[in-house]
């Protein structure tokens, strides 16, 4: 790659991402298909080879995934008519080398969650701003019922504080409103900086009955697909990390 990168932009870099991430899909695979702007660049080559006679079925994390597959003519099913998938390839707001992930900036990591354990394996594709030395940088989206958030919001903050966090959680809106999950759920952006054992705060979060979910994926993605001015690299979980 090496030069031929130097001068890409940020959109050009997760094309690049994607392309190399579609080398692993294989014809007949039941693909797990992610949600943001790096799965979609996925999606759309995804789309040009199954124009060209490749057979697969997807499984979108969200509407607006949907939405661009059935535009483009890729053949979707639901979690439940596909239950088990061969290979989910999603984007990541933030990486780290042990591949521990931080998603949901985009407010579909509920599903996107979900048909991540339903796959054999998780391909994660970015562009080399999103690998970091460690989680946090990027606010960590907590999903949250809407019932009792005040409530929710206090015990998060109660947590954070008894593992040495602290930062503001900021409710995300749309406009005037809160933002709303496909799950009907409301996301709390949790700015904590840097997260320096993830796994105890994930099990922290887990605990309180008003979380849905949380953006922390650890021990899910296989495999990393990084692309740089320098050129792609690509980086693979060890066996210590629980994939």
């Amino acid at each position: 790659m090496g030069s031929g990168l130097v001068t890409m932009d940020a959109t050009a870099l997760k094309i690049e991402a994607a392309r190399i991430a579609l080398s692993y899909v294989e014809d007949g695979m039941r693909l797990g298909i992610g949600t943001g702007s790096t799965a979609n660049e996925f999606v759309k080559l995804l789309a040009e080879r199954v124009a060209a006679g490749l057979t697969i079925v997807g499984v979108p994390t969200s509407e607006r995934t949907a939405s661009l597959c059935l535009q483009l003519g890729v053949p979707l099913a639901t979690l439940d008519e596909v239950p088990r998938l061969d290979l989910t390839i999603d984007g990541a707001d933030e990486v780290d080398a042990e591949l521990s992930l931080i998603k949901g900036g985009g407010g579909a990591l509920l599903r996107e969650k979900i048909v991540a354990s339903a796959s054999k394996r998780m391909i994660v594709i970015a562009d080399e701003t999103k690998l970091v030395d460690t989680l946090g940088r990027f606010a960590l989206p907590i999903e949250i019922n809407p019932f009792g958030r005040r409530s929710t919001e206090m015990s998060i903050g109660d947590a954070a504080s008894r593992l040495g966090l602290t930062g503001e959680l900021t409710l995300r809106m749309t406009r005037d409103a809160p933002f709303v999950t496909d799950g009907e759920h409301y996301i709390l952006d949790a700015s904590f900086g840097r997260i320096p054992d993830p796994r105890a705060l994930s099990d922290a979060l887990h605990a309180i009955p008003g979380v849905v979910e949380h953006g922390l994926f650890i021990g899910m993605a296989h495999t990393a697909i990084i692309a740089g001015d320098g050129g792609i690299r690509t980086l693979h979980a060890t066996p210590h990390q629980g994939v």
